[in-house]
């Protein structure tokens, strides 16, 4: 069984731990690395957003690197925000999953449920996303079931449409569920640092 390969990572990484605006901050720091930041809702537990950072080629910090939640635009700096933004129109691809599923939702696509299609591509372990006027074409890998070594089941997915914005849910794998949960103990155990405390606490 694979499963505990990844949360034997977790559980080997460095961790700092800060609890700030009803967020649990964990930095993980792993042996080769690499760096992942994820926030989670203090009261439920959900996970808000995932990045991860790698050095460069020249030993340089590298940009981080969003897995779950809100995308960052390279546009934010404030000079570049005046004069140039993307537009406005343009579909926007991003996850956010909740307790129970990995979900992503891309906004601005104005067109009807029944011109979308989502299938699981099992050779490439990616889903794909098209439409029956070719107005929208895209491939993404769900990393977590990468992680656990797990395959994909097209039973798992569903995706339905509102508001502009397509809804693609896939069900959490027992397997990942028990994972999660298993963390989420862990990370508890982590002393955590008050925003204000400066550094953060390590493990």
């Amino acid at each position: 069984m694979a499963v505990p390969s990844w949360l034997e990572r977790l559980r080997a990484a460095g961790k700092t731990a800060l609890v700030q605006d009803g967020k649990r901050k964990i930095h993980y720091l792993f042996e080769d690395g690499k760096e992942m930041a994820e926030e989670y809702d203090i009261k439920t537990g959900q996970l808000i957003s995932r990045k991860w950072r790698e050095k460069n080629t020249l030993g340089g910090t590298g940009k981080w690197q969003v897995e779950v939640g809100e995308p960052t635009s390279p546009l934010l700096g404030a000079l570049e925000s005046e004069h140039i933004t993307e537009s406005s129109s343009n579909p926007i691809f991003m996850r956010k999953d909740t307790l129970s599923s990995f979900q992503w939702r891309i906004r601005n696509l104005p067109y009807p449920k029944e011109v979308y299609s989502v299938s699981v591509e099992e050779g490439q372990r990616c889903c794909v996303i098209r439409t029956t006027n070719k107005k929208y074409y895209k491939k993404f890998s769900i990393p977590d079931l990468d992680r656990y070594h797990l395959p994909l089941d097209a039973a798992a997915l569903s995706f339905t449409h509102a508001n502009n914005t397509l809804i693609i849910t896939y069900q959490k794998p027992k397997e990942i569920l028990a994972a999660e949960e298993q963390l989420q103990k862990e990370l508890k155990k982590i002393k955590a640092a008050n925003s204000g405390d400066g550094d953060c606490k390590t493990q």
